[in-house]
């Protein structure tokens, strides 16, 4: 073998070594928020002649796992999916599984999962691109947050310096946002006060969501000066700074900063009435 390519990801490693989970277990957890990270790893020839996947699959090459393994979120459970929950799910799953990642295949593949009546969804399109400001602390977080787990699963986010936003992002195509004159930018709220480019986001896309808007006030207490708008945005403000002085790289901070996104997410839609105390109750 070539010592400069890296290994494939499709290794015969035996229905012991790679950890199953049932479609019905997985339709399960995909409920809950933020759900698992669903691979379609399908080989390409499979995937051409299929119309459908899963929802909010992620398409990727079974061969390649060595080159976008680290970019997936290490706090999501993974499920990786092939036609028939064969060889190349398993060896997909048992490779993520030794870096450290809470990886399965699905048992039977697509073929149980179709043949369960479970739902499906057209197979992933190209990923949308977004085009920000480089070294997000407060909204340039919020809002890559809000694209990947409301609006795509596998949008790029493209971060460069403020002057070059507008003319990188009508090059590429891409959306440009929190910049003035961009699609999603800091507007008035209701009102007359200062609102964030997160605060466009969800009323755009989510104006219904509650938890959303109320975490809405959070990071726009955090990113407009105003920790009077919300007991948690001073929390955030300092987090959001501790964030950007430990990791030098956007998208690696974005990956570790995620997880305060969602934890603060479930926190306003399922857990205020939760206190604690001391000394601890029996």
């Amino acid at each position: 073998m070539d010592a400069q390519k890296p290994p494939s990801a499709i290794i015969d490693v035996g229905t012991s070594d790679a950890i199953p989970i049932a479609p019905e277990e997985a339709f399960a957890l995909m409920q809950r928020f933020p759900g698992p990270q669903l691979l379609d790893i399908r080989r390409e020839e499979a995937f051409a002649k299929a119309n459908h996947s899963l929802p909010a699959a992620l398409r990727r090459d079974p061969e390649t796992a060595f080159a976008w393994a680290d970019k997936l979120d290490p706090h999501r459970p993974v499920i990786a999916a092939c036609v028939w929950g064969h060889n190349v799910s398993q060896g997909v799953a048992w490779q993520l599984a030794r870096r450290g990642l809470d990886a399965r295949y699905l048992e039977g593949g697509m073929q149980a999962w179709q043949a369960m009546g479970l739902p499906t969804a057209p197979k992933p399109a190209a990923p949308s691109l977004w085009v920000t400001r480089a070294r997000p602390k407060v909204d340039r977080v919020a809002c890559p947050w809000f694209i990947r787990r409301f609006i795509d699963p596998d949008a790029r986010i493209l971060f460069v310096p403020p002057p070059a936003v507008m003319r990188v992002a009508a090059e590429t195509g891409g959306t440009a946002f929190d910049i003035p004159d961009a699609p999603y930018t800091h507007e008035p709220q209701a009102d007359g006060t200062e609102g964030c480019s997160f605060d466009a986001f969800v009323a755009r896309h989510r104006p219904d969501d509650g938890a959303l808007r109320q975490l809405a006030l959070i990071v726009r207490g955090a990113d407009t000066a105003r920790p009077d708008l919300h007991a948690a945005a001073g929390g955030l403000f300092a987090a959001a700074l501790g964030f950007s002085a430990l990791i030098e790289d956007d998208h690696a901070l974005l990956r570790h900063a995620f997880p305060l996104y969602d934890a603060l997410y479930l926190w306003c839609r399922d857990l205020q009435q939760e206190t604690h105390t001391w000394p601890p109750k029996t």
